[in-house]
């Protein structure tokens, strides 16, 4: 298939809608949707204002020469057309969301309104401390409970995102590095092939050598060749655990002895806490610095558009390093720790102010509403559900390593070979079947990678309709049903793109037809 002038991909057709075309390239509820610069009309606008009389502009020769070309729409126009668009958006309120590596689970409606509450999403950042008591008080209740969950004295609750995480705990070690006058000569950081792509470039970001470390057969970091690659210029290593295989590191409490032995310290790649939050505290493993995504751990809204939040827990060793600003309690009042003259060894600051308040809000709710046991379970399901996703689809399908699962299970390309069906063409076809498809490719120590996370909040049901989808698809492909997975999808409002074209010849802005004509030509 091909792109458009206004690179688009193609229509839907032809398909099993196109037996019955419409007038209106309408499918009943499936409405046709175009860009709004096909829609609108470039000689008016939406809203007719007079011009102001009597003032004169204040940009000088700032001012642009011509108004923007952009399209007039009414506010009906314009607000059906989003509505539209929205309506072709896959969701976890529609159904299983599978993205391995993601955690995209159900968001629990109760902690989305005590987010919403005015004390809580009114308040402003600038307010004096004073007048945002409460504020304060939650943040410094949630850090605690995070210190509990991973057994870890300190934690820095700013960092916006897991890689912002990341970065805080690589630059407490490198503070700490620094305090003990070894910074220019530990610069190696041990990084596992089957990290996340954050994790290398947070390492390269501090100014530090990644080396790589093999995976041995069974998925897991090779332990013989990790102990081969300690040495006077290690500074740490960096692993996430379970890792992105879905599969614990059995060897994490001798891989943070090692590290240590050698002067070395051991960062934890939390984004898969999800999996241990409850039945294992990572401060007994020896982590020294973790970040966790209150975005996916506790059920804020991962790929929803953000905002995320990653605090990371920090050890004894590296607490004394953790960044302004942080809340502390006196006398039974809250304030912000802010001046560098109270805390002489924090490595700075990472953000303007404290950190995503709604996310807090939020990860909070989730807490006591599930208290101590209810986050266990969680944990529990979320593996329970991925071994029975991995048990079923063995039947048909390939997976990656022997055994079992922790919360996500991974398939590779095996099971097609011959078929002349291929990763990508598999996911397409789930599209056509109403699932978004997992994560392809990834991690790559697998060949064609699948990655599933049904995550805790999945029933039985929507699993097996899951489940039994793949494994026809599977056998589909086996039968020599290929041309039926090159062609997917079929049904969805677009057809699949050229990826060759759009990546050498990426239209990345609108052009009226004409001109864009031209510039193909």
């Amino acid at each position: 298939m091909s792109m458009n002038a206004q690179g688009r991909p193609t229509r839907a057709v032809p398909s099993a809608a196109a037996a019955a075309p419409t007038h209106t390239g309408h499918r009943a509820l499936q409405l046709e949707v175009a860009l709004l610069f096909d829609e609108g009309d470039f000689e008016g606008t939406g809203v007719d204002l007079p011009e102001p009389a009597g003032t004169a502009s204040r940009l000088g020769d700032l001012a642009a020469d011509e108004a923007p070309t952009l399209p007039g729409l009414a506010e009906p126009e314009a607000m059906r057309h989003y509505v539209r668009l929205s309506q072709k958006n896959y969701a976890i309120d529609m159904g299983i969301f599978p993205l391995g590596s993601c955690t995209m689970k159900h968001n629990p409606r109760l902690n989305e309104k005590v987010a919403r509450m005015p004390g809580f999403a009114d308040i402003h950042p600038l307010q004096p401390q004073s007048t945002v008591q409460g504020a304060l008080e939650l943040i410094a209740q949630l850090a605690g409970w995070l210190k509990e969950l991973t057994g870890m004295p300190a934690v820095a609750m700013s960092p916006k995102a897991g890689a912002h995480g990341e970065l805080c705990g690589m630059m407490a070690i490198k503070a700490a590095l620094i305090a003990r006058g070894e910074a220019e000569t530990r610069t190696r950081v041990l990084v596992p092939e089957s990290a996340h792509g954050t994790n290398p470039a947070t390492a390269v970001q501090c100014g530090f050598t990644v080396d790589k470390l093999p995976a041995s057969t069974d998925g897991r970091v090779d332990i013989a060749a990790f102990r081969e690659k300690l040495g006077d210029d290690v500074a740490g290593i960096m692993v996430t655990n379970p890792n992105t295989c879905g599969l614990f590191e059995r060897d994490i409490r001798e891989m943070a002895d090692l590290v240590h032995e050698a002067g070395g310290y051991f960062y934890c790649d939390g984004a898969n806490f999800n999996a241990i939050a409850g039945k294992v505290r990572p401060g007994d493993l020896g982590i020294d610095a973790m970040h966790i995504n209150l975005h996916k751990t506790f059920s804020t809204p991962h790929g929803g558009g953000g905002p995320g939040s990653g605090p990371t827990v920090l050890s004894e060793a590296l607490a004394p390093y953790a960044p302004l600003p942080f809340v502390v309690e006196e006398e039974g009042r809250f304030r912000l720790v802010e001046d560098a003259s109270e805390a002489e060894d924090a490595f700075g600051r990472m953000t303007a102010f404290h950190g995503q308040m709604g996310m807090f809000v939020r990860a909070l709710t989730y807490m006591l509403s599930h208290g101590g046991d209810g986050i266990a379970r969680a944990a529990e399901d979320a593996v329970l559900n991925a071994n029975y996703v991995l048990a079923r689809l063995s039947a048909e399908m390939s997976p990656a390593f022997d055994g079992h699962c922790m919360h996500e299970a991974l398939f590779s390309d095996a099971f097609l070979k011959g078929t002349g069906v291929g990763t990508i063409d598999f996911a397409k076809a789930m599209i056509d079947e109403g699932f978004h498809p997992m994560t392809m490719y990834f991690p790559l120590v697998v060949p064609g990678a699948m990655l599933i996370e049904p995550t805790e909040s999945e029933s039985k049901r929507s699993l097996d309709e899951f489940c039994d989808s793949l494994l026809a698809l599977a056998k589909d492909a086996k039968s020599g049903e290929a041309e039926k997975f090159k062609s997917a999808p079929r049904l969805a409002p677009r057809r699949r793109l050229d990826e060759t074209q759009a990546a050498r010849r990426p239209v990345l802005r609108w052009q009226p037809e004409a001109a864009a004509a031209m510039a193909a030509e």
